[in-house]
């Protein structure tokens, strides 16, 4: 018997496990206990009349990568509507923001068969952007019997991924063929596809790179940029356990030099902020979070960011940024660093990179990010551009420069998804690239 009969067998008898797991991650506030039946298969509204394309992303960074074409396929198709699937609460909070009209969010459903029928029958899709290296067995292999124009966007796999991979090559070969075409970010990554029995494999990057500039209010930043001043200020900007206290010790070093300075903390997940608050009041340093206080009075040394969606706010107003999850007790792998370039900041990392490895090494490179091999070293680093502003300005516009050259992997992405299009009797989607204006 097959490895995917033994899979799908094994996902079919144990539901009331995963309804425990399930249960247990909305005790955690992992889940959204109000639309809890969508992880089941079970939609929360009706499916609107028309074309309806279904975008499947893996987090908030995918997310953010899609949203243009999101739109220009609603421009272009005035009837069609578009549904996009997260599994991570923090990826639909974020959309809830964001997503155009005609757009909307559900949870993708557990892979279990009739969970994924539910979803499937409820839905009836007309074609599928697949934007996540986790291939569900059940759901892929579904998509291919249903012969739906399906594309994997962003794919990836590591030398370890791989390996597992051709031990499964019969099941691999399977789920890949339900894809009309694989877009992978690395040739390494094509040669991986191609190996496994991928059909139609190119290479087209990251599709992080065509995520627009995070937006913020104009009034906000206007408040914001009034409040700071000429204050020296730094962002350390999606943290995780461990970072909040490494902000601490990298301020206490740096206010012997730099007394006004302001430490902004944006925890990746908001409802960690009111510990992170109350840990540097423990420490005797005057803090403000943002759902208290709007804006950083001259009192603050440290202030916390605790709403989600506000990274594009205060990486208009920093002038440098340390990305998060680089330096964290999880074993890192990092946050978006584009983000922070195409908004005119500058990059600085720790060494743990792994989940966008290709981008880090790209920019550390181009000298468009600064790695930072020790967290020891850190407060050294920032002071370096925050006591010099020529330097500075000259690291943010290599940043800036890096970010805006890497615009035309749009155009590359919408490009390769002719054929899927032609097969869902869609217009093909058509982008005009156009300038990035300088934050």
């Amino acid at each position: 018997m097959s490895l995917f009969w033994f899979y799908k067998k094994a996902m079919t008898i144990s539901e009331p496990l995963i309804r425990g797991l399930i249960n247990r991650r909305v005790r955690q506030g992992k889940e959204d206990p109000d639309r809890i039946q969508e992880r089941f298969g079970q939609a929360s509204c009706a499916r609107p009349s028309g074309t309806l394309m279904w975008v499947h992303v893996a987090s908030v960074g995918e997310a953010l990568s899609v949203l243009t074409m999101i739109d220009i396929f609603l421009q272009q198709n005035p009837d069609a509507h578009v549904l996009i699937t997260t599994i991570t609460k923090t990826a639909a909070l974020l959309l809830d923001k964001r997503l155009p009209d005609r757009a909307f969010h559900q949870y993708l459903p557990v892979d279990r068969p009739k969970w994924v029928r539910y979803f499937l029958d409820h839905w009836k899709p007309d074609i599928v952007l697949w934007a996540e290296s986790e291939l569900w067995p059940f759901m892929i292999a579904e998509l291919g019997k249903r012969r739906l124009p399906v594309a994997l966007l962003n794919a990836r796999l590591s030398p370890q991924s791989f390996k597992n991979w051709t031990r499964a090559r019969t099941l691999a070969e399977k789920l890949l063929s339900s894809f009309t075409v694989i877009m992978t970010q690395t040739e390494r990554d094509k040669e991986y596809f191609d190996a496994l029995g991928g059909r139609s494999v190119v290479v087209t990057d990251n599709i992080k790179y065509c995520a627009p500039p995070l937006p913020c209010s104009p009034d906000d930043l206007a408040q914001l940029r009034e409040a700071i001043g000429q204050r020296p200020a730094w962002v350390y900007a999606s943290t995780h356990q461990g970072e909040e206290e490494l902000a601490l010790e990298v301020h206490r070093a740096l206010v012997k030099k730099l007394p006004d300075l302001l430490t902004i903390v944006i925890p990746r997940h908001p409802e960690r902020a009111a510990g992170i608050e109350s840990f540097y009041k423990e420490h005797g340093v005057m803090t403000g979070i943002k759902s208290k206080n709007n804006i950083p009075t001259s009192a603050m040394d440290m202030y916390v960011v605790d709403q989600m969606g506000e990274l594009g706010l205060f990486y208009r107003v920093a002038p440098l940024a340390c990305i998060g999850r680089s330096f964290s007790d999880d074993g890192g792998g990092g946050h978006n660093p584009l983000e922070a370039a195409l908004l005119g900041c500058a990059v600085l990392h720790g060494p743990h990179i792994q989940n966008l490895q290709e981008i880090f090494d790209q920019m550390d490179r181009a000298g468009a990010a600064v790695p930072v091999a020790h967290r020891n070293d850190l407060a050294h680093a920032l002071l370096e551009f925050l006591k010099n502003p020529e330097r500075l300005s000259q690291q943010q516009r290599v940043g800036y420069d890096f970010a805006v050259s890497k615009s035309h992997i749009l155009s590359r992405v919408i490009q390769e998804l002719e054929p899927i299009f032609l097969l869902a009797h869609l217009p093909v989607l058509r982008h005009t690239e156009q300038e990035i204006i300088t934050p």
